[in-house]
């Protein structure tokens, strides 16, 4: 992935996709000197996790806390100083309209509130790469467009990002490069009008479809 690129993977489930975060990320074991980010080996530089911020798939927020309290504990444990942490997570919380629910535990927010406190809690620490699992399942598509609005802005402001979705129009929208997974291998790789181009295809998803079943 070019640096201050947003870069797409499709793929069926089993794909791969969410094991390549896993692995960017640490929490998937790989050997020495396969995977870098910004140059650092994830497997034994640890400065590759302080570069990246995930949205995992899964939903995962500590119950125990306020919405405002996982974005203040996730920035002070990358470093933030008290006061830092706080702002950011006030920042964040007016980003993704989430400031009314500031001090509601997160078990208590609707799925597609979770969904973006979960999107804001990866951009705390100001990462240089976002991963993002599947980041709108779940939100309606009032919402979708929103935070499609905000990682637009983001990767404007030289953010590099890395999208896994089911959601073509979603890759078609966001994305300036695609790739398509399949057995945990890429199949085809493009802008996404060259994707359609190549597969004689009228869009993404019909792109997609042919590639994946070839």
């Amino acid at each position: 992935m070019p640096a201050g690129s947003f870069f797409g993977l499709l793929g069926p489930n089993g794909a791969g996709k969410t094991t390549l975060i896993g692995a960017a990320s640490g929490l998937v074991r790989v050997q020495a000197r396969q995977l870098f980010v910004f140059g650092c080996d994830v497997a034994s530089d640890l400065r590759a996790r302080l570069l990246l911020g995930v949205a995992p798939q899964e939903i995962h927020l500590d119950r125990f806390l306020t919405a405002r309290e996982v974005l203040v504990y996730h920035g002070r444990y990358f470093g933030l100083a008290k006061d830092d942490a706080g702002d950011r997570a006030d920042e964040l919380l007016a980003a993704f309209d989430l400031q009314a629910k500031a001090h509601t535990r997160p078990n208590r927010l609707s799925g597609g509130m979770r969904r973006r406190l979960l999107v804001a809690r990866a951009l705390v620490h100001r990462p240089q790469l976002l991963l993002l699992d599947e980041p709108t399942a779940g939100v309606d598509v009032e919402l979708r467009h929103e935070l499609w609005d905000y990682l637009r802005g983001l990767h404007t402001g030289g953010l590099t990002v890395l999208l896994t979705t089911h959601y073509m129009e979603e890759a078609e929208s966001l994305c300036e490069r695609v790739a398509f997974l399949g057995n945990g291998r890429v199949v085809a790789e493009g802008t996404p009008q060259e994707l359609i181009h190549r597969f004689d295809a009228d869009r993404l998803e019909t792109a997609y479809l042919r590639a994946t079943r070839a």
